[in-house]
């Protein structure tokens, strides 16, 4: 403990890990494993401290270091979930733990803190869906993109990214030549549009494709 304590993580995992071999059926065995993962978790080793506080759930149920050891686990998924543009597995395996939390702890001292982190993440998956949909639309792949704006809308619908996504939905309709449908959808939303200046925007760009499509007819 002296170690931890003064930050000497590499020799608290070795003692740690001895008292854990030595001291397992004891009273110092789940107090060993809980701060045996800490002492990765302290070093940033996040995914080490994973597989250590996995080893304590899984084996000491009776410990009081339980519930501590569901929510570091939720915390170093989280820590570990990347940028928007990359791979989202950690992500979502920290959304998973932290609601499989919340349901097996829904008065823990540590809710609000959980309820924080999934709102984050689930921004970022949000945002990381609605990138994808203004990326089709760079590709003219218009029917891709409505799907994309779609999804986000219907999965997070709670996040700040959902009245971009509906705006994105608009144009990619637009552009598919259903001008009416996309006006239609335009109106429906002009409250929650305008309230993040997307309305006006949204509209000129609608009234453009509408200029065009009607020279090309011509």
């Amino acid at each position: 403990m002296t170690h931890l304590e003064n930050k000497k993580y590499l020799n608290a995992q070795i003692d740690f890990k001895n008292i854990v071999i030595r001291g397992t059926g004891t009273d110092l065995g789940d107090d060993a494993q809980y701060y045996l993962a800490e002492a990765y978790f302290r070093n940033k080793e996040y995914l080490l401290a994973v597989a250590e506080y996995e080893k304590l759930t899984r084996r000491m149920g009776f410990s009081p270091f339980v519930e501590d050891s569901r929510f570091k686990i939720c915390e170093a998924y989280r820590i570990e979930s990347p940028k928007y543009y990359h791979d989202q597995e950690y992500t979502e395996k920290s959304l998973q733990r932290y609601q499989e939390f919340l349901d097996d702890y829904p008065n823990s001292k540590f809710t609000n803190e959980a309820l924080a982190s999934i709102e984050i993440l689930r921004e970022k998956l949000g945002r990381k869906l609605y990138e994808s949909g203004i990326l089709y639309m760079k590709m003219e792949e218009f029917e891709s993109a409505e799907i994309s704006f779609q999804k986000t809308i219907d999965l997070y619908y709670d996040t700040k990214i959902l009245n971009k996504a509906i705006q994105g939905k608009i144009k990619a309709i637009a552009k598919k030549g259903n001008l009416d449908a996309a006006s239609d959808l335009l109106l429906k939303h002009k409250e929650s549009l305008t309230s993040e200046n997307l309305f006006s925007e949204t509209d000129g760009e609608l009234r453009k494709i509408q200029l065009k499509s009607s020279r090309v007819s011509k």
